[in-house]
């Protein structure tokens, strides 16, 4: 039989393909009512859940969340609590020198370059913003080793919105539970807006960060004392 006349099913099996329906296989979000369940119990196991990168200020939360791509948040606290000491503002952090800089942070990844956009993002706020960190996505994504998911932090924590920065963390646990599947973060985060109940939009990013750094690991997760595991679907779930 030519591929031409082929049934759709056994055409796109030849081809390695699976075809479930008719339609290409992928996982279907959670109506609304199972969405305001998961985050009901977030929020009643922890009502007001926090960042754990360290800060005084918003220029701190910028600096630590520029320091903290590829490293782990206590590595970060380890490094910035004597730098923040001696610089918590971008006059002082430009008074210290890149040099300095270095030298309190050479235990984090890629620390050079990251002592070099501390310096460059703490000039560009002193020159274009009066010193000042900036409360829009556009003008934090200007800055030095600043990208979407870091404008989304620092949105967030320092300014109050309601944004979803989505890390490692965030992406497995809103695909696993089904919040927002998505192939990239984009997706995810934008899913998330659109699924996330408003009363819960401020801490949700948190709570998914926290629930996947602790519980829903990528490799082993611990679906034993997982509070949202008769609601898991997910292929990822472990017997228990």
């Amino acid at each position: 039989m030519d591929e031409q006349n082929r049934p759709p099913r056994k055409a796109a099996a030849a081809k390695g393909i699976t075809v479930s329906r008719g339609r290409r296989a992928s996982p279907r979000a959670r109506k609304p009512a199972e969405i305001r369940e998961i985050f009901q119990r977030f929020q009643a196991a922890n009502p007001e859940p926090k960042g754990e990168l360290e800060a005084v200020n918003a220029f701190t939360l910028l600096v630590a969340v520029v320091l903290s791509a590829q490293a782990t948040d206590a590595g970060v606290n380890k490094a910035t609590r004597p730098l923040f000491a001696i610089a918590d503002t971008p006059q002082k952090m430009l008074e210290l020198g890149e040099d300095r800089v270095r030298d309190f942070i050479r235990t984090i990844g890629l620390f050079r370059t990251k002592a070099r956009n501390v310096i460059a993002l703490s000039e560009k706020l002193i020159a274009e913003f009066g010193g000042q960190v900036p409360t829009t996505r556009e003008a934090l994504e200007s800055l030095p080793g600043v990208g979407r998911k870091t404008a989304n932090v620092v949105l967030n924590i320092a300014f109050g919105e309601i944004t979803h920065a989505v890390d490692t963390h965030v992406f497995r646990v809103s695909n696993r539970l089904r919040l927002a599947p998505g192939k990239n973060v984009l997706q995810v985060e934008l899913g998330l807006e659109k699924a996330v109940p408003a009363e819960f939009g401020r801490h949700a990013h948190h709570w998914l960060i926290l629930h996947g750094r602790y519980t829903c690991k990528a490799l082993r997760p611990e679906c034993g004392r997982c509070l949202q595991n008769d609601l898991c679907d997910s292929p990822d779930k472990r017997a228990v």
